[in-house]
């Protein structure tokens, strides 16, 4: 019984650790889909988190934080669109140009306003994103914890309780991008265009359709998803911004979208499948095992990035990209 408890905690840390690499994964999912390679994301999640974390200090309002942190990502993702649409630049060099951008403005631009060595200052109580407590969790998680003889009671209890209860608004908004996302893409008639545009635009473009106008919406689509997952970073996973805390998410989020073939319903498993090592890397900081004894803290931190390299490497088969990603768009008169 204590092991299943153990993971219940595990998997409610694994919900938290998911929630930006998923949103930034169905961001890219929705760039490359349109044929628009997105290296930027990284950059994207960490403007977008300072964003958030800085319009919160100063209102004390989260929501704006969060229009803020949306409105930063638009500001980058309008900037790509520029440079790889209309200037017709190449697609990874623009993304990288951002990352840098937004490493370096987000570092001066904390330190210029708020002194605090890049950081922003604390969010307490109302100035964070708090968790949504559904009916009767408070009851059922006071059950859970005395009813030590009856598990066929206590394990669905304690699953509503610490899983299902107690997320923060993003969290299920994340969730629900993900069936979302799916009907978008593959049930309606702007999805079927977006795929187009990513496989043969100029078909596209022969029908009187678009191109540019479908790859702006989609790069839209993909700033409003990653500025919620880097707002979600600093207000509702943290209480505020600091340096460089997207910490690579972004570029994980890539390769998971890699991973996942450019499918959302894939996609949600491998950001899970990140988190839940993501989660098991801090259970097992500290832990003396049989034989080897206490493994360095270093090595363990490593983990999810060994056995991500690992998966993708040995398990992904043949992932095909969308035939027009990364080529821009050069209109026949």
């Amino acid at each position: 019984m204590q092991f299943f408890f153990d993971m219940v905690l595990i998997l409610d840390s694994t919900i938290r650790l998911s929630i930006p690499l998923l949103l930034a994964c169905l961001a890219g999912l929705y760039s490359e889909r349109a044929g628009i390679v997105d290296i930027g994301l990284e950059g994207k999640l960490l403007g977008s988190a300072f964003g958030a974390a800085a319009a919160t200090a100063v209102t004390g309002n989260p929501w704006i934080g969060l229009l803020a942190g949306v409105g930063v990502a638009m500001a980058f993702s309008g900037i790509h669109g520029l440079a790889s649409i209309n200037l017709r630049g190449n697609q990874t060099i623009s993304g990288v140009a951002l990352n840098f951008l937004a490493a370096g403005l987000t570092a001066f631009l904390g330190q210029s306003w708020f002194g605090r060595g890049g950081e922003t200052p604390p969010l307490t109580g109302p100035q964070r994103l708090s968790p949504i407590q559904w009916p009767y969790a408070a009851e059922l998680g006071a059950f859970a914890d005395n009813a030590d003889n009856n598990p066929l009671l206590r394990i669905p209890a304690e699953i509503y309780s610490e899983l299902i209860s107690g997320q923060n608004i993003l969290t299920y908004f994340a969730f629900l991008a993900v069936p979302l996302t799916a009907f978008v893409l593959f049930r309606t008639r702007f999805g079927l265009r977006l795929r187009a545009v990513g496989e043969n635009p100029k078909a596209l473009d022969t029908a009187g359709i678009s191109v540019t106008l479908l790859r702006y919406q989609a790069l839209v689509i993909t700033a409003v998803l990653v500025g919620i997952g880097g707002t979600y970073l600093s207000i509702a996973q943290s209480a505020g911004f600091t340096p460089d805390m997207s910490n690579g998410r972004g570029y994980i989020a890539l390769a998971a979208l890699i991973f996942a073939k450019w499918r959302p319903w894939p996609a949600l498993l491998v950001c899970l499948l990140f988190g839940f090592l993501d989660a098991l890397q801090f259970r097992l900081q500290g832990i003396n095992f049989a034989v080897v004894g206490q493994v360095p803290v270093q090595f363990i931190q490593m983990l999810p990035y060994i056995l991500t390299i690992i998966l993708l490497a040995g398990f992904i088969g043949r992932a095909i990209a969308p035939k027009a990603s990364g080529i821009p768009y050069v209109k026949e008169r």
